[in-house]
C-alpha cells in the first residue's frame, strides 16, 4: 500500500509539475502577445503620426508655391471654421524681384551691339536673369498690331529679363502694357555711316564670306563703289532718309520719326529723359559699362572685368569691319551737314551722359574717340550754312587724312 501510494503521490506531484509550467507558459505567450499587440499600436501611432506631419508639410509648399491653399485644405477650413491664419496675418509676401526687372535694350546697328550682347549672354548665364535676344535685324518699324503683339510677348517673359532687339521705340503705355526700362548705346554718326556702308560689302573678321550671305544681291559695282564717289554724287544710301538713322530709335513708330527735322529731333530728346535709365556711346564703352554697373548690378555686375578678359577680346576682337576707310574732308563736309539733325541729337546724348557720370561720381577710364571734337568743331566753322542736298560744296578743302585722327 505504500508503494502503490508513494507511486501515486509521485505521479500526482509530477501532474502538478506540469500543470504550473504550462500555466507559466501559458503566462508567457499572453504577456508576448500582449507586448507584441502594444507593439503594433504604437508603430501604428507613429505612422499616422508621420503621414499626417507629410500631409501637412505637402499642403503647405502646394499652397505656398501656387500662391494659395489646394481645396483639401480649404475643405478642412470649411469643417473646422472660418478662421485661419490669414484672417490675422494677410495673404504671404510675393517673391522679391530686383528693380527694374524688365529692361528693353532696342540696340542700334553697328553702335557695339554685337559686342554688348556677347557679353549679355555671359552675364546672363552668371546672374540668371533670363535674357532674349532677337534674330530680327531688318524690321525697325512695325504697324499696331505688331507693336501690341510684341509688346505683349515681352510682356510675358519672365522677370527678371532683358530684351533686346533692333526695333525703333516702343511706347507701352500707350496700350495700357506696364512700361519696361529702356537702355542703349549709341556712337558718332559718322562713324557709325563708315562701319555700316563697309560692313555691308566686306563684312567683320568673322569670316571673308559673311558679308556675301548678309548681301547676296548686291552686285559688284554697288560693293566696289568708292565712299567719296557715293557721298558727292548723292547715291541713295549716302544721303537722306538712310543717313537719318539713329533717332527713329529713340523717336518711336510716328510715321514722322523718319523724316529728318525738329520734330523727330525733340520727340526723340522726350523719349530719352522720360524712359531710358542709360543711353551711352560707344566712344567711351568703358563708362558705359560701369555705369550700367552701379545702376543694374542685378544684370551688369563684373562686367567690366568680363570684358577686359582675355577670353572676351578674342571674341570682341572679331567684330571690327574691315577694309574700312576714311573718306575726303569734302566727303565728309558734306554727310556732315546731311547728318546734322543726328549730331545734334548725338550732343544731347554725350552731354546727358557726362552729367550722369558726373552726378554718381564716375571717374573716367575710357580713351577719347576716334573722330575728336574738334574735328567736329573745325568742320562747322569752314561751313557755316547748311548745304543743300544738290548744292555743290566747295572743292578746294585739304585732304581729310593729313589731319584726321584715325582708329
Amino acid at each position: 500500500m505504500m508503494k502503490n501510494f508513494s507511486s501515486s503521490t509521485l505521479h500526482n506531484n509530477n501532474n502538478n509539475g506540469n500543470n504550473n509550467q504550462t500555466h507559466r507558459e501559458r503566462n508567457n505567450r499572453n504577456y508576448s502577445l500582449l507586448s507584441a499587440v502594444s507593439l503594433r499600436f504604437s508603430l501604428r501611432g507613429y505612422g499616422f503620426c508621420m503621414a499626417a506631419l507629410f500631409l501637412f508639410c505637402f499642403g503647405s509648399l502646394f499652397y505656398q508655391l501656387n500662391g494659395g491653399p489646394p481645396k483639401i485644405l480649404l475643405d478642412m477650413r470649411q469643417y473646422l471654421g472660418e478662421s485661419t491664419y490669414l484672417d490675422d496675418h494677410g495673404p504671404p509676401a510675393p517673391r522679391v524681384l530686383p528693380f527694374p526687372s524688365q529692361v528693353v535694350y532696342n540696340r542700334v546697328g553697328k553702335c557695339g551691339s554685337r559686342t554688348v550682347v556677347i557679353l549679355l549672354r555671359l552675364l546672363a548665364e552668371k546672374h540668371q536673369f533670363n535674357l532674349v535676344s532677337s534674330d530680327i535685324h531688318n524690321k525697325t518699324r512695325l504697324t499696331k498690331h505688331e507693336q501690341v503683339d510684341l509688346m505683349k510677348n515681352i510682356s510675358n517673359i519672365p522677370q527678371p529679363f532683358l530684351y533686346t532687339r533692333h526695333v525703333h521705340f516702343l511706347n507701352f503705355t500707350r496700350f495700357k502694357i506696364e512700361q519696361p526700362v529702356y537702355i542703349n548705346i549709341i556712337r558718332d554718326p559718322i562713324s557709325r555711316f563708315l562701319s555700316n556702308y563697309f560692313f555691308r560689302r566686306f563684312g567683320d573678321w568673322r569670316g571673308e564670306q559673311n558679308h556675301l550671305i548678309r548681301t547676296p544681291g548686291m552686285k559688284d559695282d554697288e560693293r566696289y563703289l568708292d565712299i567719296n564717289v557715293c557721298i558727292l554724287e548723292n547715291y541713295p544710301e549716302c544721303s537722306n532718309p538712310k543717313v537719318f538713322y539713329i533717332i527713329p530709335y529713340f523717336c518711336g513708330q510716328h510715321p514722322q520719326c523718319r523724316e529728318p527735322g525738329v520734330w523727330a529731333l525733340e520727340r526723340a530728346k522726350q523719349n530719352v529723359l522720360e524712359n531710358y535709365l542709360i543711353v551711352g556711346i560707344l566712344e567711351e564703352l568703358e563708362d558705359v559699362l560701369l555705369l550700367l554697373e552701379r545702376l543694374l548690378p542685378h544684370y551688369f555686375t563684373g562686367v567690366l572685368s568680363i570684358y577686359k578678359s582675355p577670353d572676351y577680346r578674342k571674341m570682341g576682337n572679331m567684330t571690327g569691319t574691315v577694309r574700312k576707310h576714311t573718306p575726303t574732308l569734302e566727303a565728309l563736309q558734306v554727310l556732315y551737314h546731311r547728318m546734322r539733325y543726328e549730331y545734334a541729337f548725338y550732343n544731347f546724348i554725350r552731354d546727358q551722359f557726362h552729367l550722369m557720370k558726373k552726378k554718381i561720381g564716375l571717374k573716367s577710364v575710357s580713351h577719347p574717340p576716334a573722330y575728336s571734337p574738334a574735328f567736329l568743331r573745325e568742320l562747322a566753322l569752314r561751313t557755316p550754312e547748311p548745304l543743300d542736298e544738290d548744292e555743290e560744296p566747295d572743292t578746294d578743302l585739304d585732304d581729310a587724312n593729313s589731319w584726321l585722327v584715325h582708329p
